[in-house]
C-alpha cells in the first residue's frame, strides 16, 4: 500500500489537511492523535470504511471512544520516522533530486530493517 505525506506550511493547522491527506485510502482503521480529533475527520474516515482510533479532546462535549492498545502502536510509526529523521542525509536534504533523496530513504529503511530483524 503506497504512504502519503503531506507537506503543510507552519502557520495552517495539521487538522485543517487531514481530510486531502486520507482521501482515497482503503484501511481498517485510522491512527491519529488528539489534534486531529474533528467530527470531519472522524466522519471522512467512517465514510472511506476505516475506524478512527483517535483519542478525544479535552474539551470535547461527547466523548467518543477508541482503542487503547491499537492507538499505542502508532508509537512505531513516529519511531520509525524520527530514526529516518536521524540521518543526517535525510534530515537536511542533502540529495536535491527527488529520485536520489528516494533512494537515501531505501537505504536508510534497509539499515533500520536489518536491525530489527
Amino acid at each position: 500500500m503506497p504512504f502519503r505525506v503531506l507537506i503543510t506550511a507552519g502557520t495552517v493547522a495539521d487538522c485543517t489537511q487531514a481530510n486531502a491527506l486520507i482521501e482515497g485510502i482503503s484501511a481498517e482503521h485510522l491512527l491519529a492523535d488528539k489534534g486531529y480529533d474533528s467530527d470531519a475527520i472522524v466522519e471522512q474516515a467512517e465514510q472511506q470504511g476505516m475506524q478512527a482510533q483517535i483519542p478525544p479532546r479535552s474539551n470535547r462535549k461527547q466523548k467518543r471512544g477508541y482503542d487503547k492498545h491499537l492507538y499505542k502502536l502508532r508509537h512505531l510509526v513516529e519511531n520509525a520516522f524520527r530514526d529516518l529523521k536521524e540521518w543526517r542525509g535525510i534530515a537536511t536534504r542533502y540529495a536535491k533530486r527527488a529520485d536520489s533523496y528516494l533512494a537515501a530513504v531505501h537505504i536508510r529503511c534497509l539499515m533500520l530493517w536489518i536491525r530489527i530483524s
